[in-house]
This record gives structure tokens, C-alpha cells and sequence, in this order.
């Protein structure tokens, strides 16, 4: 233990933590940037906050603050002591609705603001896109906005009073009229009071340097809205007093066609006079595909809300901007579910932008420069012809209606030459954005990517001035040193120098990042919408990522936190053992693999699949956890046992709590778990013995049905069902074969030699699932390639392969290709799956459902809802009368891992957030459809209540309306 960490120890009552993964953890932000601290401390309090300032001042280490660490320009990054104040310092001290405030901590995620001021009409009005997992200390330290801005103002306009410890230990209350002011500070003013009335440009967005004009008597000589857009680095918040506003009872979205970005841009300012909440801009590029569905005619697009009393007055006023916009094409959206629609895909764009539409990086650093908003289509032709003349790409979005630009540009930050390209750009562009009388930043503050460039903007004297307010606030240096005073260069930390200039040796084959598993982990840029929580009345459905943080709530649980482990395992500098990583092992180790990253996340990050990957060399010719070879390797074990014939045996020793103990304790199985009972007879058993279907019907497509390892063995009854619908629907229904030809085909190239029949050997289909999920991934690879010779011959067809869990699908859809990435029938392969639904909407357009008419309650696979999608599904319940939308989120056994011993609480805690909560307040005589096994399984154990597959569901109803077989 260093002298630092035990003196901190010492005198703080929060965590002190020294360890590699803490440290880890809080190496970089949403930037471009990259610092090691030496540690990280979560106060309790201000008497802890300024408890650790003492200490660091006595050590000459540096402090830096952080909050939900979005910051896009590093300001968030430290080599010294990190404060973390989301774990303590992050309540909701109280909420005056009479007096329109609210007195918060630091660490406060903005929504739970948002939430506990809504009953009462109000709201605070900033709002960035990161709204649901950025911190209100964060959002002061940078001054931040969002899309309300041309409302409500930034985070400044929000503020009333700050309480603030200063570096050397002083408590202050921050308010107008110098209140709180360090000594010093009025002087200083009072003697450059000419220079801060003429050197600051008259705009919106003004975020650059500090707001020292803040302090004019004229303004009010308001420290706490100077001390706003500090960036951490004149004193430690503690907590504040905000500003609320009166929220509109109805608000109604007008989207706004245009040709281009300059286009919209040009439109943008004449909207303010209709005085909107709105008037966001972002072109084509950002949107993913399929979701334009919902935009009207346009290659970019104005998000313009409006206001009133009623929905009426607040469409009126739309209509009236859309009568005054020269537009393409408008759509006028009144519902709030299509508004949270096409604000998502705004909101994402910070993640979006990360990637060009053929795939390359792209960056942060020119995120959020700000010009007058009338003179902001001029800036950006000016801003395409300076990327075009280094060639560059970039697509720029954000606050038009505010002259708020945000890009992600497609530098290259690994090579010598592409630095150097980064640098000459940014000082062009600093000096374009000067010349269009604009701000380096205009939301996000300067941090370590534009605070080099302030002279350009403001020129030496003055920013020799915010030196000497520094140096009035801080006369030791001690709080984020190197930001906006005496800065560092705008090309140094860089996050991408530590990383390896060769290709990973991997087993997947990452087809999205060329086959490199350092740009895969590079696709995290720290966003952290993996950080978003859910609260009790939250919309259900809303997504899946990250049930594992939504539990814990710590960062080494998010998707972002293990990204970032990974990140620093290749690195090599703090986490130094490689794939053998025990740090890395246990991040991951509550990893659900629901794959809930891989569509929720804005740059999909794919933890299910880096977990596997990293299990693969982390165990690599070691003894791994009993769990891995009990669940690792299920389907081998539910195979003997069905030749065998031990399924009662089984059963009844199961049912033994002692012997089931035993066999518990042997497998890694968690304690609280019962063992599923195998079925008596296997799907496939049924299957053999059953009359074939009579009738017409037989005439109709031929469809595969994959017997998966938990239909087969575990739940036949899902199969009996889908075959039952299938064949109802008019489809001819096979299993894939399971004699696997040796030899080479003759004559068409497709007729087997006799020899070759003889010699055939007899195997099962398996999508791998269990081995992939383990990262027994040699041995999913011949698995795989196994069950690819059995399937040559459906390949040969035009037979849709149907899978009924959604896992198992998922895995064929995904894994499998990347697994054997070398083979090009597992592409094929992957192309054939669909889900129940897809193939009776696909393959039998014309069937009609039995009519159930009845409530539906449950949750929508987390396999599902990342990977195939649930249209069709959603579509075919609809058309039987289910009526009512099932819950996101995970439920929490998610395969092997609910099982685990030491995973039981978390697999309980995931459940309890929107599955179980959806079954209990279920309407009478509802459906409870679940149809993942691990679903199941989870209501069977923890609620008592039975789910079914809607392939189930649906047979019995065949049977009650009596349709021929």
C-alpha cells in the first residue's frame, strides 16, 4: 500500500481504491484521451471530499472530478486521484415545487431529476442526449445543453447557488452578488472589467475558457454561473441548488425534410421567432438502416418540437412551422411513443457517428464548435471544403436551431502521419471557427482537445486572464491540471497509442472490424448508454443492456466497463497478464451474454461475443470451472442420458435434495437452483413414431425444424406444438438430417456412392450455443463443422431452417458465422434461420391464426430482441387477438449463467425488474408466453408461473376451434 492510499484510508469514509481494476475502470472518458490515475476515491460526503484534497495537497498528487464520465473532450481523465461521485454523493437532496428548485448531489443522474420533478409539471431544462446516465456535477463542470437549449438555456441558466470546495479546503456557497467568491477574485475582475466586457463573442453556445463575464456588475457578478464550464478545475462541487421550469402539458414533434445537412441548416435559425423546444439537425448518414420508415422525404432532417396547454395548441404551433419551413416533405407526430421513436435515433447519433456508412472509425475532438446560429449553413460549406482538403469525412448533426454542431470525423489516431493530420486540421479549423465568430466548444466544454486552441479564440491577454482566475481559485495546481490553463497538447494521451499495431490472435472472425479484435474493443467510445438505469414505471420493453450494472450499478459490470478492462489487458501497462487476466475474468464473470450490447449499444459493442472470446484464452489448456463442462457441455450429457433411457432415474434423483446437492456442488450449479427434469420422451422420439400429417396441406413449402437441445430433450412439447401449427398452416415440416456422408458426392454432385452410405455416421444437428457461450470455442468449431455436414444437404434446397428457441437461433444467426468465419456454408446456414413466426409469415402468408382474444404478458428473449427482432412475432399476435406488449430487459437465468454458483442473486435481481413485476400485475386470464427455456425456467422457479412458447399457445387453440389435422 502506497503512502498516498494509506493516508487516504486514513481520513476517508467512502471507498479508496488503489486496485488495477478501479483504475482501470477510470483511464478515459467519451474522449479521444487516455490517463492512468493512481487512484480513485468515492466520497460520502463534502467533509470526505475535502478530507481527500488535504491529502492530495500534502502528496502534490492532482484530483480530478468525475461524474458519469460522457465528457467528449477528456476533462474526465487523471493521473492522480479520481473522485467517483456516483456511488454516495448522488441524491436528490430535496425538491421545492413552489420555489421551482431543487437541491442535488454531483453524482445525481439527470433522469432521476427528471422523474421526481415531472409529478409536479416541472423539469430541468437542459437535456443532452446522455441524459439518461449524465450526472448533474458533470453537466455543470462542462456547462452542458442538450436539445432544449433554444428553450430553456444551458446548464449555467439553470443554476442558483453551488456549494464548492476549493483546493486548499475552503467550503463556499457560490450565488450573485459575489457570494462565495474567493479572495482575489473581485479584484481581479474590477481591474480587467474592460477587457471581459468586449473579449467574449455574443452567442448561445459559448462554452470555451471561462465565463469571468459572469462577474460584470451588469451580469449580476454571478460566481456560481462562472463557475459553471470550469470543467472541475476551480473547485470540487459538492452540491447545488438548480433552477426548475414549468414543463409543457403536451409537446408535439414536427420532423422537417430537406435535401442536405446545408439545406437544413440554412432553415434552422428563421424557426426561433415561432418560439419551438426544439430545432435539432441531422442528415441520412446517422440513421440506421430501417429506421427511416419513420422520417419523411429527405437527405436531412429538422427535429422541431413545440409546446402548449393541449395537444391542440402544441399542433397548431407545429403546423405553423411547417407552413413557414421550406421543406421537401414534413411529418407531424403527436403520439409520445413515435416522438421517443425518432428522438432515439437523435439521441444515438453521438454513437452512431462513430462509424462511416462503409464502416471506418470515426472520432471526437471537433464534437461541439458553435457559431451564430444565422451564419451556420455558411460554417458548414466552409466546414466541408476544410475536410474535403484533408480528406476527411464527417457527418455533422446536433443543435442547428442553437449554431451547436456535432461531428465525428474519420481521423486516423494510430499512425504518425494520420496524428499530425489531426493536428494541422484542428488549428484550421479553430481558426474557421473563429472567423465565423463562433466557440471551440459550444456544450462540451475544452478539455485536453481544444483548450491548446483557446489563444486562436481569444487571444493571449485574455487567456493569460483565465490563468491568473485559476491561479485565484486554485493557487496549487491541484485540480485538473492541464486543462484550459497551461494545457496539454491536443495530440498527447492519446487512447489509441497503448494498443497493439498487429492484429490479436483470435478465434472469432469480427467480420465488422476487419477481423481485429483491437478495433472491435475500440468500437466502445464511452457514450455509456450501457449505464442507463431503470426505475419502477419505467416504459416497458425499453431495451436490454446492461442488466448486470442495472443490479450492481458498478461501472465494472457495465458493457462500457469490461470494454474498457479489455481495452487496457491489450494495452499491457496496468493490466499486465494478458488473456490470463484475472481482473478481466471477474468483470466479465457477471456477464449475462444476452447480447442486449450488440443492438442497444449505439456502436454495437458485442460483450457476449469479446466474453467468449477472452474464456477461450483465458482457460486455454487449464482446468476450467465444473460449470463449464456440466453446462459447457449439456447437450452431450441430455444426449446419453435419452440413449440411455435415464430420464426417470434422473428425474427421481433429482427430486433427492441430498443427492441433488451433491450433484450441485460437482457442477458448479448454484445451490438455490432445482435441476430441470428431463422430458420421458425426446422431440425427436416423437417425431419417429407419429403418423404423418394427411390432407392438402402437404402440398405447401417444406420447412426444417431444428430440434434444438432444450426442445429436444427438455421441452418437446414446444416442438409438438410448432409442428402441429406448421402443418396447420399448409407446410410440410422435416427435422435435418442426422446421417453425416463420407466421400466425395458423384455424378451431379449431389448422388452419394453406396460405399459412401455405408460408411455414414450418424449425428445430431447443434448450433453450439453452450460451447460458445463457455468459450470452449475449439470445441465449438468442430461442432459446428459437424452439424454443417449434416446440413449440406438441406443447404442444397431452398428450405427455410426454423428455430424455436431464441437462442439457439440467435447463435446459428450470429456465432456460427463468426465462429467459422473460414467456411462459407455457415453463412449460408445463418441466411436459412428463422424464427416460428418469420416462417409462418414468410412461408404462409395466407394462414389465419386461431383467434384468442386474451391479455399477453411475459418478455421478449433478450436473444430476440438483439439479434432476429420481434416484428413478426409481434405481427403474429396481433393477428390471434394477444393483446398488450411484453417487458424487456433479461430475465436473468439467461442460459448457463443463472445456473452458475455465485450468480443466483444477480439471475434473481434481473427477473425482478420487469419479467416477475409483468406476471404479477398480469390482467385476468392472461397468456404468459415466454419463449426461451431459460424464460421458463426462471417463472417456473421463481414465480411459480408457467410460460409458454406462442407456438404452444397457439396449438391449443387449433385444438379447441377443432381444425382437421
Amino acid at each position: 500500500m502506497t503512502d498516498l492510499e494509506a493516508d487516504l484510508r486514513k481520513v476517508v469514509r467512502g471507498e479508496v481504491a488503489f486496485d488495477v481494476t478501479s483504475r482501470a475502470l477510470t483511464t478515459m472518458d467519451a474522449s479521444n484521451y487516455r490517463r492512468v490515475p493512481l487512484g480513485v476515491v468515492a466520497p460520502r460526503d463534502a467533509g470526505d471530499v475535502a478530507a481527500v484534497l488535504a491529502v492530495c495537497r500534502s502528496h502534490g498528487v492532482p484530483v480530478v472530478a468525475r461524474g458519469g464520465g460522457t465528457s467528449i473532450a477528456g476533462q474526465a481523465t487523471g493521473t492522480g486521484v479520481v473522485l467517483d461521485f456516483t456511488r454516495h454523493m448522488n441524491r436528490l437532496v430535496a425538491l421545492d415545487p413552489e420555489a421551482r428548485t431543487a437541491v442535488v448531489q454531483p453524482g445525481l443522474v439527470l433522469d432521476r431529476l427528471q422523474e421526481a420533478a415531472a409529478p409536479h409539471g416541472l423539469r430541468f431544462g437542459p437535456d443532452p442526449s446522455t441524459h439518461s446516465r449524465c450526472t448533474l456535477g458533470g453537466m455543470i463542470g462542462n456547462n452542458s445543453c442538450g436539445s432544449h437549449s433554444v428553450a430553456w438555456g444551458t446548464t449555467a441558466d439553470g443554476v442558483r447557488e453551488l456549494e464548492v470546495v476549493t483546493a486548499r479546503g475552503w467550503l463556499l456557497r457560490l450565488g450573485q452578488g459575489w457570494a462565495g467568491a474567493p479572495d482575489g477574485l473581485r479584484s481581479l475582475v474590477d481591474g480587467e472589467l474592460a477587457r471581459l466586457r468586449t473579449g467574449f463573442p455574443e452567442l448561445p453556445r459559448r462554452i470555451s475558457g471561462y465565463a469571468l463575464d459572469a462577474l460584470l456588475p451588469e451580469n449580476g457578478a454571478d460566481v456560481a454561473r462562472s463557475f459553471c464550464g470550469g470543467e472541475g478545475t476551480l473547485g470540487v462541487l459538492t452540491e447545488a441548488v438548480v433552477r426548475l421550469v414549468e414543463a409543457p402539458r403536451a409537446r408535439v414533434l414536427a420532423v422537417l425534410g430537406y435535401a442536405d445537412e446545408g439545406a437544413a441548416a440554412e432553415a434552422a435559425a428563421g424557426l426561433l421567432p415561432f418560439g419551438p423546444l426544439t430545432v435539432e439537425g441531422m442528415a441520412a448518414d446517422l440513421v440506421p438502416p430501417g429506421a427511416a420508415a419513420g422520417l419523411p422525404r429527405g437527405g436531412a432532417w429538422l427535429f422541431v418540437e413545440t409546446g402548449g396547454e393541449s395537444e391542440s395548441e402544441a399542433r397548431a404551433r407545429a403546423q405553423a412551422v411547417v407552413r413557414a419551413a421550406d421543406v421537401l416533405d414534413a411529418r407531424v407526430v403527436r403520439d409520445p411513443a413515435g416522438q421517443r421513436a425518432l428522438w432515439r435515433i437523435r439521441e444515438d447519433a453521438s454513437g452512431t457517428a462513430t462509424r462511416m456508412p462503409d464502416g471506418t472509425e470515426a472520432w471526437p475532438g471537433w464534437e461541439d464548435c458553435a457559431v451564430p446560429p444565422a451564419r451556420l449553413g455558411a460554417y458548414l460549406r466552409d466546414f466541408r471544403v476544410l475536410l474535403t482538403g484533408h480528406g476527411l469525412r464527417g457527418t455533422p448533426y446536433g443543435h442547428f436551431g442553437d449554431g451547436c454542431i456535432h461531428v465525428r470525423i474519420d481521423f486516423d489516431l494510430l499512425t504518425g502521419a494520420g496524428i499530425a493530420r489531426f493536428r494541422r486540421f484542428s488549428e484550421e479549423l479553430a481558426e474557421l471557427v473563429v472567423a465565423h465568430g463562433g466557440s471551440l466548444s459550444g456544450e462540451h466544454g475544452d478539455g485536453q482537445a481544444r483548450a491548446e486552441l483557446l489563444p486562436r479564440m481569444y487571444g493571449q491577454d485574455m487567456v493569460a486572464l483565465f490563468e491568473r482566475a485559476k491561479a485565484v481559485w486554485d493557487p496549487d495546481d491541484l485540480l485538473n491540471p492541464g486543462m484550459l490553463v497551461r494545457p496539454a497538447p491536443l495530440d498527447g494521451n492519446l487512447r489509441f497509442a497503448v494498443l497493439p499495431r498487429e492484429p490479436v490472435d483470435v478465434a472469432f472472425g469480427y467480420p465488422s472490424d476487419g477481423g481485429d479484435f483491437s478495433a472491435a474493443v475500440r468500437r466502445c467510445v464511452g457514450v455509456a448508454k450501457c449505464r442507463t438505469t431503470t426505475v419502477p414505471g419505467s416504459v416497458p420493453g425499453a431495451g436490454v443492456m446492461c442488466p448486470s450494472f442495472r443490479v450492481t450499478g458498478r461501472e465494472e459490470h457495465s458493457t462500457r466497463g469490461r470494454a474498457r478492462l479489455l481495452h487496457e489487458m491489450l494495452a499491457g501497462e496496468l493490466v499486465t497478464d494478458g488473456w490470463r487476466s484475472t481482473e478481466v475474468r471477474d468483470a466479465l464473470d457477471l456477464c449475462l451474454s444476452c447480447k442486449g450490447c450488440r443492438s442497444d449499444c449505439p456502436v454495437e459493442v458485442d460483450m457476449a461475443t469479446y466474453k467468449a472470446e477472452f474464456l477461450h484464452h483465458h482457460y486455454e489448456g487449464r482446468r476450467r470451472p465444473a460449470a463449464h463442462y456440466s453446462m459447457g457441455w449439456l447437450p452431450v450429457w441430455l444426449r446419453w442420458a435419452s440413449r440411455l433411457r435415464a430420464a426417470v432415474p434422473l428425474n427421481a434423483l433429482a427430486s433427492v435434495g441430498t443427492l441433488a446437492g451433491v450433484a450441485k456442488r460437482l457442477g458448479g450449479i448454484a445451490a438455490e437452483r432445482d435441476i430441470p427434469r428431463l422430458a420421458r420422451e425426446t422431440f425427436s422420439g416423437w417425431w419417429r413414431r407419429r403418423a404423418p400429417a394427411p390432407g392438402p396441406g402437404r402440398a405447401g413449402d417444406l420447412v426444417v425444424l431444428w430440434p434444438d437441445t432444450f426442445t429436444e430433450h427438455l421441452s418437446p412439447s414446444v416442438g409438438r406444438a410448432a409442428v402441429r401449427v406448421l402443418e396447420d398452416a399448409g407446410l410440410r415440416v422435416a427435422l435435418p438430417p442426422t446421417l453425416r456422408m463420407r466421400g466425395r458426392p458423384v455424378g451431379d454432385g449431389r448422388s452419394r456412392s453406396a460405399a459412401a452410405l455405408l460408411t455414414a455416421r450418424r449425428g445430431r444437428v447443434c448450433c453450439g450455443l453452450t460451447y460458445v457461450s463457455t468459450g470452449q470455442l475449439d470445441h465449438a468449431r468442430v461442432v459446428l463443422r459437424r452439424t454443417l455436414d449434416l446440413m449440406e444437404p438441406v443447404l442444397e434446397t431452398a428450405a427455410p431452417v426454423v428455430v424455436l428457441e431464441p437462442s439457439c437461433a440467435a447463435a446459428l444467426r450470429t456465432d456460427l458465422p463468426e465462429v467459422l468465419h473460414d467456411d462459407p456454408r455457415a453463412a449460408r446456414l445463418a441466411a436459412r434461420v428463422l424464427t416460428f413466426a418469420e416462417a409462418l409469415e414468410r412461408h404462409a402468408p395466407d394462414w389465419t391464426p386461431p383467434r384468442l382474444d386474451r391479455p399477453a404478458v411475459g418478455q421478449t428473449h433478450c436473444h430476440q430482441h438483439a439479434v432476429l427482432g420481434d416484428a413478426a412475432e409481434r405481427r403474429l399476435r396481433e393477428a390471434a387477438g394477444l393483446t398488450g406488449d411484453l417487458s424487456g430487459g433479461c430475465c436473468g437465468l439467461a442460459g448457463n449463467f443463472g445456473f452458475e454458483k455465485g450468480h443466483f442473486e444477480v439471475s434473481a435481481a434481473c427477473a425482478r425488474e420487469q419479467l416477475l413485476p409483468a406476471v404479477r400485475d398480469a390482467p385476468e386470464g392472461a397468456v404468459v408466453l415466454a419463449d426461451g427455456f431459460s424464460c421458463r425456467t426462471q417463472l417456473d422457479q421463481l414465480a411459480g408461473a408457467r410460460g409458454r412458447h406462442l407456438a404452444e399457445v397457439l396449438a391449443d387453440h387449433l385444438e379447441d376451434e377443432g381444425r382437421e389435422r
